[in-house]
């Protein structure tokens, strides 16, 4: 055994095969030796890489996001009294989520090329001083849509103008042509687009287009957002009817089936907005479509009282797969002067409850009695 240490010493491999040759028992099995240019099963097995442990097919974690209707924190001059402030202060506790988004019904600017000419008596257009973009941020909302029929009030101008506000609060915003919005939590990776049926946004009648642009935001998304301006306006107009809406001789898309094509391209969540009362909620392919979700804050700029009060701001929890993990309707509702407060009556429920049966049947969500959403 001396020997057999000094050739380990020195390095000789040969005197070292030799040594232990000789100490082989006979009869004993004799060890393989590798010929040149073959390799041993157990060679082949330690030389081969370990795949890769296997990725979950949807990031872990859960996304909660706060939707509510329309905002306008009125419209210069008439503007609330303390600038502002306490507008979303009654309901700002029950905003708060991963992803907080409104419609942003009109411009933050102080241009004053309005759209509408001074005689006119039937053009509505709204402006509020770009200053007010803080109160949006205090109040917890991330995004805004700007894919309605008041975001060019203004012009480009006032777009622009309200674009900026927004970005200097870091206030993200979607809706403009081509415009996919993204935001993460935590691993989930989310996209939010807004739709309407202008010019100056996503198109929400092109359903080739919508389905093009949804499908491309869920290749890099994994859950997708669609919010949109759809739909006739008034008290008359809370059950959603198949076929196109018109409003004052304006094509405002065909709910149903711009929600569904939105969902059959990849879309998790549908938040509908533009009748100014709250409509029905449905369930299609497991996913979520609010078609309405009413006035949330118009200060002294809507007409009001009766469905044209009642609003809500849905919460939903969605998984990182886009599946529904829960939901529950918050029953809001506007005051005389227009400004969001939280509703003791909870007509909200019952509202949303009887049009969900009434236009979608088994289709249609559950509310119950705390607001919770369930299917039937």
């Amino acid at each position: 055994m001396r020997g057999v240490l000094l050739a380990l010493r020195a390095g000789a491999v040969v005197a070292l095969v030799a040594v232990v040759a000789s100490l082989l028992v006979d009869g004993a099995p004799t060890p393989a030796v590798a010929q040149p240019g073959s390799t041993t099963r157990a060679a082949k097995q330690a030389s081969k890489p370990k795949p890769p442990p296997k990725k979950p097919p949807f990031p872990p974690g859960v996304v909660t996001i706060s939707a509510v209707g329309d905002i306008v924190m009125g419209s210069t001059p008439r503007l609330p009294p303390d600038g502002g402030r306490g507008f979303f202060s009654d309901v700002a506790a029950d905003l708060p989520a991963d992803i907080v988004l409104g419609n942003l019904e009109g411009t933050l600017t102080t241009a004053t090329a309005s759209k509408c000419s001074p005689s006119s008596t039937d053009c509505f257009s709204f402006r509020t001083p770009p200053s007010y973009a803080r109160w949006l941020q205090r109040a917890g909302f991330t995004m805004l849509n700007l894919a309605n029929n008041h975001a060019f009030d203004f012009g480009k101008r006032g777009l622009q103008d309200t674009i900026g506000a927004l970005d200097e609060r870091g206030l993200a915003h979607t809706g403009r042509p081509g415009q996919v919005t993204t935001t993460t939590v935590g691993e989930i990776r989310v996209a939010v687009l807004g739709f309407a049926a202008y010019p100056w946004a996503n198109s929400l009648s092109d359903l080739p287009a919508v389905r093009k642009l949804v499908a491309r935001a869920a290749r890099t998304a994994d859950l997708v957002v669609v919010t949109a301006h759809m739909g006739a306006e008034g008290t008359d107009k809370q059950h959603v009817r198949r076929g196109t809406e018109r409003y004052l001789g304006e094509d405002r898309g065909d709910p149903v089936r711009f929600a569904r094509a939105a969902i059959d391209a990849g879309a998790d969540l549908v938040v509908g907005h533009g009748p100014h009362v709250l409509r029905g909620m449905e369930w299609y392919k497991g996913r979520l479509i609010a078609y309405s979700l009413g006035n949330f804050g118009g200060y002294k700029v809507f007409s009001l009282g009766g469905p044209l009060s009642v609003s809500g701001i849905l919460r939903v929890t969605l998984r990182g797969d886009g599946r529904f993990e829960a939901g529950i309707l918050v029953p809001t509702r506007l005051n005389d002067a227009g400004v969001p407060r939280l509703d003791p009556s909870e007509q909200a429920h019952a509202i949303v409850r009887s049009l969900s049966k009434a236009d979608f049947g088994a289709r249609g969500v559950t509310v119950s009695s705390t607001g919770v959403l369930g299917r039937r």
